[in-house]
């Protein structure tokens, strides 16, 4: 990399492959998210992520370069923790409350990448380009407050399920606690039953077992 300009290029292509991951990760996201607001924001970002694909395929073009991408490994480790948190066995609130995390990760990492683009743009006197950047960074701000918003509805709702897990607690273990004695108690009265069977058939019997003596032949004689 041998100049500013060079550099600037470097990093559209680093935006181009993170928006391009985005196009992937966003649906997956949308669908494991239960709030309707937050799986709403999911779907309209990533109709957002697509025109911002296209925009930097025009920054490309103005600029004389081919679009093409350079691996981001910055935006593909934030989607991988995403996926991971996907996998874990969470409660619907506790699920949302952690995508909104994630998709926060995400916006401020595109912020960052774009707010650096809009300065060297600036400082390239690439005026063209300038405007086409600065539009997503908007976006990218606009979205990142938004789900700072939702963010406090969610962990609000997570908090009061932990809280009324807590509560719940107790009667579980009562009614578990209750219901294994019940059982223990049909069990005692089974073996009783069993057991007086028993007495009842010995009584019938005389209480000795019956045995029979073979007579001899000679007694009767």
């Amino acid at each position: 990399m041998s100049d500013l300009r060079e550099m600037f290029v470097d990093e559209l292509r680093d935006l181009y492959d993170a928006e391009k991951q985005l196009t992937k990760a966003i649906p997956k996201m949308a669908k494991a998210a239960s709030n309707p607001e937050l799986k709403q924001g999911f779907t309209e970002h990533l109709e957002q992520t697509k025109l911002q694909v296209a925009r930097l395929e025009k920054c490309f073009e103005l600029l004389g370069e081919r679009a093409r991408s350079k691996p981001c490994s910055g935006m593909k480790g934030i989607v991988e923790e995403g996926k991971e948190q996907m996998q874990e066995d969470l409660s619907d609130a506790l699920m949302d409350a952690a995508l909104n995390g994630a998709a926060k990760r995400v916006e401020h990492y595109e912020m960052a990448g774009y707010q650096a683009a809009v300065e060297m743009a600036k400082a390239l006197k690439e005026t063209e380009v300038v405007p086409l950047l600065q539009q997503t960074l908007d976006e990218e701000t606009q979205m990142d407050r938004r789900l700072s918003q939702l963010g406090k509805t969610l962990l609000k709702t997570a908090l009061a399920e932990g809280e009324e897990e807590e509560e719940a607690a107790p009667a579980r273990a009562s009614a578990a606690k209750s219901a294994k004695s019940k059982a223990r108690g049909n069990s005692g009265s089974s073996k009783q039953a069993r057991g007086s069977s028993k007495v009842s058939k010995s009584a019938r019997s005389g209480g000795q077992p019956l045995s029979q003596t073979p007579v001899d032949d000679e007694e009767i004689t």
